[in-house]
């Protein structure tokens, strides 16, 4: 039987609230499952994995890009080829945009009933995690520091928008300096607003920051934007949403599949942004492993 991992405290606790018509919705369009319900952080990761090595075949997360991250973290570490499929209920679906998968759950049901499966590439990320130890996660999404880390923690901790929080953060933004090495090229020095490791095309709640990335090229998107002023980053943000910003001079986009990101001060702190979520800072390497992992996805 397929289990669903639900987090009903994603979308600021409404997942909860509405799985009852989530769970109608799973039962006439796509059929008989076991759902499973996290409590803390890491629990989706821990469930998707006993799930997997005790031999469920599809495994659904119901939240949002947070919960959907972990599950993948939970799939990979069993070592069992489980398949992802997706039941969108979060604050941004940044994922879910990429593999077009609809965010009404009656729509993504028939998805999981009648998609295919695709086996898509993962990022690997190993940093320095809160306490200050070494670790290692999988990402699906987007990797990314600078102002990104910021607007993150205000829409966490002001439950605002994405792009409420994107405004207010710009007001007070300072660039940071950063040190990348695209795999066996030399070190560059770098001075952004902030540098994104994209697997998939979205992150901050629809903001297209890699139009050209794709799930199946065995390669990771580097998009680095420059120090842009408070107003440039209003100007220009309609261009982000819209995938055209790769154009922009200040902008820089590059093909790879390790890259090293630490910061130009070595005493500085720099925070990490992975799938949406806060684990630690830098320093960090990031690679691409491709064909990980099998997603469920529209026919």
């Amino acid at each position: 039987m397929s289990v669903v991992i639900v987090n009903p405290s994603s979308a600021s606790g409404s997942t909860g609230e509405t799985w009852p018509q989530i769970a109608s919705d799973l039962r006439s369009q796509f059929g008989s499952f076991r759902a499973m319900f996290t409590k803390h952080r890491g629990d989706a990761a821990a469930l998707a994995s006993e799930a997997a090595r005790k031999g469920a075949k599809l495994i659904i997360a119901c939240g949002g890009d947070g919960t959907i991250s972990e599950v993948a973290n939970g799939i990979l570490s069993s070592g069992k080829d489980a398949e992802l499929g997706i039941m969108p209920s979060g604050t941004g679906g940044d994922f879910r945009r990429t593999l077009e998968i609809p965010s009404r759950s009656r729509d993504a049901a028939r998805v999981l009933r009648l998609g295919r499966s695709v086996r898509i590439d993962v990022g690997r990320v190993s940093y320095t995690d809160q306490t200050g130890h070494d670790a290692t996660r999988y990402f699906v999404g987007v990797a990314s520091c600078g102002m990104s880390t910021k607007v993150i923690e205000r829409v966490k901790t002001d439950e605002v928008s994405f792009a409420t929080a994107l405004l207010k953060t710009a007001m007070r933004n300072a660039p940071v300096r950063l040190v990348v090495q695209l795999d066996d090229s030399h070190e560059r020095h770098l001075v952004v607003s902030n540098l994104c490791i994209a697997n998939a095309r979205y992150f901050g709640g629809g903001m297209k920051i890699a139009p050209d990335a794709k799930l199946t090229d065995g390669k990771l998107d580097v998009v680095s934007i420059g120090d842009l002023s408070a107003m440039k980053i209003f100007t220009s943000a309609p261009r982000v949403y819209t995938g055209s910003h790769l154009s922009m001079p200040e902008v820089s986009h590059a093909l790879a599949r390790k890259i090293a990101v630490r910061a130009s001060d070595r005493d500085g702190e720099v925070a990490l942004e992975v799938d949406g979520e806060l684990p630690g800072r830098l320093p960090a390497t990031f690679q691409i492993v491709p064909e990980a992992l099998r997603v469920r996805t529209c026919a």
